[in-house]
């Protein structure tokens, strides 16, 4: 999604400001899936077994990635809007 959004942000991007915005979102979420990765591959090294607070830890990458998600969304939306 990145690698298509990216050249489209120069295109809809009106000053420097904005396509700073709209690529800085993008790498945003890349990074925090990439953190989400770090926490998944440290909890499936730590053991195969269910524990509770590995699947909160697990929910909460999770969530963090949807977060930073839902703000590229908005940032692009207000953006592309004006």
């Amino acid at each position: 999604m990145a690698l298509l959004l990216a050249p489209a942000a120069f295109w809809i991007a009106d000053s420097p400001v904005e396509l700073v915005l709209l690529i800085g979102s993008l790498l945003i979420v890349l990074a925090a899936e990439l953190l989400n990765s770090a926490v998944e591959a440290v909890i499936e090294r730590y053991g195969p077994e269910y524990h509770e607070l590995a699947g909160r830890a697990k929910d909460m990458g999770s969530a963090a990635v949807f977060m930073t998600l839902t703000n590229a969304g908005v940032t692009w939306i207000a953006i592309a809007a004006m």
